[in-house]
């Protein structure tokens, strides 16, 4: 249109379609802009996200160009940074890529990627498993996939946002019980009509308290209200269990247990997820969970990372008794100079503040003083539970955990909390 116009017409039209556009109430754009809290955060110098990482995830890591220590990773066995994983990435990404450019559906299955899920298979006592790109995709995926319009989801209020977001794309009904409650849980489980499937879907440790679920009893219920369990081990495996094998191998009730999930983020020392179950359920789910189905496969990179700390879990098991001795140390220690640690009983340790501004300034405080520790506010955890995240990893020393709960002591002091 604009080309049988004069110059001057099209001049004219084009500042009216830009006036136009300019006066657009953009709403979208105000709505977001509503949202001042990071910037009202900065303002007063207690913004502790985003934090750049200039090195490996290790012990020590490096901020700013100062050395800090870290106690906010999910690599319990320290294994992020370790030569073998490094070695068996590089030997993937020479014989397969950088990608699959696919999805497990179509192109981007590699033999790698069959044998790191027999291998899980066994790991976790299972007759199959099947991996996703990230732990977040698993629990959307497989959640969402398993229950229909007449069938329920029961769920722990604690349970990870992925299971939650899993369950509002489910047609199942959800019912959330009292957080490791199982008299809460058999009352959701009443509720429910006997003959619809009931899926009960908790995870093995919780990622912000560091507790863990009472499995024996759930199971019991299970068992009395014909109801099946989901299990999220990503903070499990590696920590509980024989050789770290999760919460069912810790109590003793694989079979028991119907799915069970991981991901490979944190002991593991990569990225991506799997479901283990047995032959019907994986198969359903290879081809029924959208996540899976419409997502590129895990680069070899991660596939081969994964093998590799599998392999090293196995074999040393003075890892994750070293990161248990690590973690009992540093909650008596905890306990004994006044910090409330909840419920904790692995290496999750929750040092309760109640407050976010505070947990915020503390946060930025000990970064200073040279130690690393993240913040847990609302919605993660309810608004009277704010709290500061204390990880540890194996290869953490008792040097470095001493060091750190000084400082950490002498800032929660400095801020009233204890």
């Amino acid at each position: 249109m604009l080309f049988f116009l004069s110059v001057e017409m099209r001049k004219s039209y084009i500042c009216i379609l830009f006036d136009w556009y300019s006066m657009k109430s953009h709403l979208l754009r105000k709505a977001c802009a509503r949202y001042q809290a990071p910037q009202e955060a900065k303002a007063k110098g207690i913004y502790p996200y985003y934090k750049a990482i200039e090195s490996e995830q290790s012990t020590v890591v490096k901020i700013d160009g100062k050395d800090v220590l870290m106690f906010g990773s999910n690599s319990y066995l320290g294994l992020s940074n370790d030569p073998r994983l490094k070695e068996a990435a590089i030997e993937a990404v020479r014989k397969y890529g950088t990608s699959c450019s696919g999805s497990r559906f179509l192109n981007g299955t590699l033999d790698i990627h069959v044998e790191l899920e027999e291998k899980l298979a066994r790991l976790v006592g299972k007759e199959a498993s099947v991996c996703f790109s990230t732990g977040f995709q698993v629990n959307l995926g497989v959640v969402s996939a398993l229950c229909g319009r007449n069938d329920y989801l029961l769920l722990d209020r604690l349970d990870h946002a992925s299971i939650i977001e899993g369950s509002r794309l489910s047609f199942g009904k959800s019912l959330k019980y009292a957080h490791n409650d199982m008299a809460s849980l058999e009352q959701r489980l009443q509720q429910c009509d006997p003959e619809a499937i009931k899926l009960i879907v908790a995870d093995g440790v919780f990622s912000m308290e560091g507790d863990i679920v009472p499995l024996p009893e759930m199971v019991a219920l299970a068992e009395k209200y014909d109801a099946d369990i989901m299990i999220d081990d990503a903070h499990a495996l590696g920590v509980l269990g024989h050789q770290g094998r999760g919460t069912a191998d810790h109590f003793g009730l694989t079979d028991q247990v119907d799915l069970i999930m991981g991901t490979f983020s944190k002991s593991f020392g990569s990225l991506g997820g799997f479901i283990a179950a047995d032959d019907d359920t994986i198969n359903y789910l290879k081809h029924n969970a959208r996540s899976l189905i419409f997502s590129a496969s895990m680069p070899p990179a991660n596939v081969a990372s994964v093998s590799k700390a599998i392999d090293i879990m196995l074999s040393e098991p003075e890892r994750i008794q070293h990161l248990w001795d690590l973690s009992d140390y540093a909650r008596n220690q905890f306990q004994e100079r006044g910090f409330d640690t909840g419920h904790s009983e692995t290496p999750i340790i929750p040092l309760f503040v109640r407050n976010s501004e505070k947990a915020f300034w503390l946060c930025n405080r000990l970064l200073d003083d040279g130690v690393f520790v993240t913040p847990v506010i609302a919605p993660a955890v309810p608004e009277n539970d704010v709290l500061i995240r204390f990880a540890l990893m194996a290869t953490h020393t008792f040097g470095q955990v001493d060091e750190a709960i000084d400082k950490i002591t002498k800032a929660f002091q400095d801020a009233g909390v204890i």
